[in-house]
């Protein structure tokens, strides 16, 4: 960042009584209020998903895109061309610093282990926050990003922009109304990669010129930059300490229609049947069998649900008993008492014996707009459907898988309350620690 900004940087912090060694994180409660009902909105990320965000955000009417940030500036040429007013950082706390009084809501769609570093930082603002999937990178960020969104009572919502839609909607709708009986057991899958059995390449290349490795990595220990896609802009998915494998990347989405339609808390345990991840990246091919307290919707005390990535798939025979050659490249299967439902990612809800289901048909629920759906409640007029509140739990749901990984053949016992497993090794990686001086206090 150009020193000229730091005088003014640490004049702000100092005013909220914020240290600032290292990277500074701003710590206090500067509340702004939509004028009229315009909704001042600042964007951080501005390439990939980022850039669909920023654009349904925008597209939305009574929104005006204030400021847009993102550690690579080759990736916010587009930005500045449909936006010339806003104004373009690099750092974020930059962004946050000059823009506290001028916005009024930020959306977060950025790598995985900033989500709650950026997004926690702007609540204190009293921002309101869409927040990419999955809500943050470890199990105490989201249980802390969770409890702080509460705390502020601002508006919230996770990216999971599926949830909205008619299709998902309609699931909801088929299994609360018990058209399939009572929920036995669910299969749920994707057949994306986000893994590495590879070892960390042994170099160090340039950095990209208006690329700043430093504020990419964040709150991650220093390490050499490497070229060739390893990390940016997609590949960080893969690697242990930045993103959260293919459960985190789809698990979030896909899992979203099982724990609402259900209406699941936590897991009870986790056991993964899949190979571990090495010391750097997330394993291919998992296999992940959660078991739910039951609810009013599920055939017993208990529910079982599996989750398979990659190559893994749920048993072929599944498939065969409803008459089909295949299931879907993502989705789930609900195995109900008097009946199937077979919700592809993204498709309509497949009922079977479809004898049996010939003349039903499910209700219309309309097509919602996620997106749409933020602005309107941050104007006042809506609440949303994927607050915090909701998205925190299925979040820390999806990130146990992740750690389960670690322990294949291992079943691990989980007290959601405590945030604890079992299994001492298990509770080392629940939470993660920040690199020197890159503190924030209300995850610390």
């Amino acid at each position: 960042m150009n020193s000229s900004h730091r005088p003014s940087r640490r004049s702000f912090l100092k005013t909220l009584g914020v240290a600032t060694v290292g990277a500074p994180f701003i710590t206090g409660c500067l509340t702004t209020r939509p004028r009229s009902q315009v909704l001042r909105h600042a964007a951080f990320g501005a390439g990939g998903m980022a850039w669909v965000d920023l654009n349904q955000i925008a597209a939305v009417p009574g929104v005006e895109i204030v400021a847009i940030c993102d550690v690579d500036l080759n990736r916010t040429a587009k930005a500045r061309a449909k936006f010339p007013s806003a104004k373009i950082y690099q750092d974020w706390r930059e962004l946050l610093d000059k823009e506290a009084n001028n916005i009024d809501s930020v959306n977060v769609s950025v790598p995985d282990h900033m989500h709650a570093p950026i997004g926690v930082t702007a609540m204190q603002l009293g921002k309101h926050l869409y927040g990419q999937k999955p809500l943050a990178h470890d199990l105490y960020e989201v249980r802390r990003t969770t409890k702080f969104a509460a705390q502020k009572k601002i508006v919230t919502q996770m990216g999971i922009q599926i949830h909205s839609s008619s299709q998902y909607r309609k699931a909801v709708r088929v299994i609360q109304d018990g058209v399939i009986g009572k929920v036995k057991e669910v299969h749920t899958w994707s057949n994306k990669t986000w893994g590495d059995t590879s070892a960390l390449p042994t170099k160090a290349d340039p950095v990209p010129a208006g690329f700043d490795w430093n504020l990419w990595l964040g709150v991650c220990a220093e390490r050499p930059f490497i070229g060739d896609e390893y990390y940016h802009p997609e590949n960080w998915r893969k690697r242990l300490d930045f993103g959260t494998g293919t459960f985190g990347d789809m698990g979030c989405h896909i899992f979203d229609p099982v724990f609402s339609s259900l209406k699941l808390t936590a897991p009870v345990s986790i056991r993964s049947e899949g190979p571990a991840p090495n010391q750097w990246n997330w394993a291919l091919d998992s296999k992940i069998h959660y078991l739910f307290s039951g609810t009013e919707y599920t055939a017993e005390k208990t529910l079982p649900v599996t989750w398979y990535d990659g190559a893994q798939k749920p048993p072929p025979e599944i498939a065969a008993s409803l008459g089909l050659k295949r299931l879907s490249d993502q989705g789930s299967v609900f195995l109900g008492t008097d009946g199937v439902m077979v919700l592809p990612h993204v498709g309509r809800p497949q009922l079977f014996p479809k004898e049996k289901f010939q003349d039903y048909v499910a209700p219309d629920m309309g097509e919602g707009n996620h997106w749409e759906e933020f602005v309107s409640a941050c104007q006042g007029k809506s609440r949303t459907s994927a607050p915090f509140a909701y998205a925190g739990p299925l979040t820390e749901s999806v990130l146990l898988g992740g750690v389960a990984s670690h322990f294949p053949q291992t079943t691990l016992q989980w007290n959601a309350q405590k945030l604890k497993f079992d299994l001492a090794a298990a509770n080392s990686l629940v939470r993660r620690d920040y690199r020197k001086g890159w503190t924030i206090k209300e995850l610390a």
